[in-house]
């Protein structure tokens, strides 16, 4: 989809990126020609994962061991992306939580549980890597996984939907703010994408995406699949690439059209025989005279 050096010698940070989509997103900035540093909580993970992606891209790797919640932590990491590649030229924030639960029931520990992930996290690593970022003159890019109920709001993830509406909220301020230190910052909503974390959290019936739960999900997207991690990963490509100079405090949705089906008062009709709704449409027409 790319030429091979879309991305060549950028320095890209990826939070959460030992697993799942930021797995993916780091892979594909490394075989797009990107230096890419993976920080997350799990040391052996990140290992392992940067050691997958150098070999199988031959890109310059780093695991950052880092708690996004801590502030101190991502200066840390911060110095250790400089030590090993002397700039930073772009971050994901991917790092999250979530859980279903009633809202009623909610804890405040579970409450700030997610939001320190979430936005806290968001912020402790937009904020340090933003500042480095501005220090060097040369610009940079930021890039924040958000999910459509930011603007939509959601029932039984209020944690989750309070901390990632927060994270737009702050994409679009930053990117007026600092597009004057050429600084972009953008948002990608992502569909269901399954993932094993997130999915055996979040989907009802033990998290199978060919079970029944995964169906009863299927049937909200109009073009009736889940998304695939290359897709997602190659939207992301594209925003971290200068080609996509112009676009900046923008979302970017990827889900198949999932939340538009859920939008449209009538949209529910499509999950009935086509036939039949026309039927009952005609039935409903007035009668002339």
């Amino acid at each position: 989809m790319f030429r091979s050096d879309l991305l060549k010698d950028k320095v890209l940070v990826v939070t959460g990126g030992g697993t799942g989509l930021g797995k993916a997103m780091a892979t594909r900035f490394g075989e797009l020609g990107a230096c890419v540093a993976i920080a997350a909580r799990r040391k052996d993970v990140i290992d392992a994962t940067a050691a997958e992606i150098a070999a199988k891209t031959g890109a310059k790797t780093l695991a950052v061991p880092c708690d996004v919640r801590d502030y101190a932590q991502v200066e840390k990491a911060r110095d250790r992306v400089l030590e090993a590649f002397g700039r930073v030229d772009g971050l994901v924030n991917n790092a999250a939580g979530n859980f279903l639960a009633p809202s009623e029931d909610l804890t405040p520990g579970g409450f700030r549980a997610v939001v320190e992930i979430v936005l806290f996290g968001s912020f402790h690593c937009t904020h340090v890597f933003g500042k480095q970022m501005i220090a060097q003159g040369g610009g940079g890019n930021v890039l924040s996984i958000v999910t459509t109920y930011a603007w939509t709001g959601s029932a039984f993830v209020l944690p989750s939907v309070c901390g990632k509406s927060a994270v737009l909220a702050m994409t679009r301020s930053l990117a007026v703010e600092w597009a004057h230190h050429r600084i972009r910052l953008n948002a990608i909503a992502p569909g269901p994408f399954p993932t094993e974390g997130a999915w055996s959290r979040l989907m009802p019936g033990g998290g199978d995406p060919s079970g029944v739960p995964g169906d009863m999900l299927k049937k909200k997207v109009p073009l009736g699949r889940y998304g695939e991690h290359a897709e997602l990963a190659n939207l992301s490509a594209y925003l971290m690439a200068d080609e996509s100079g112009y676009i900046t405090g923008d979302c970017v949705t990827i889900d198949g059209g999932e939340w538009l089906m859920g939008a449209g008062q009538f949209n529910f009709l499509t999950g009935y025989d086509r036939a039949a709704v026309k039927q009952m449409m005609a039935a409903m027409k007035p009668k002339k005279g």
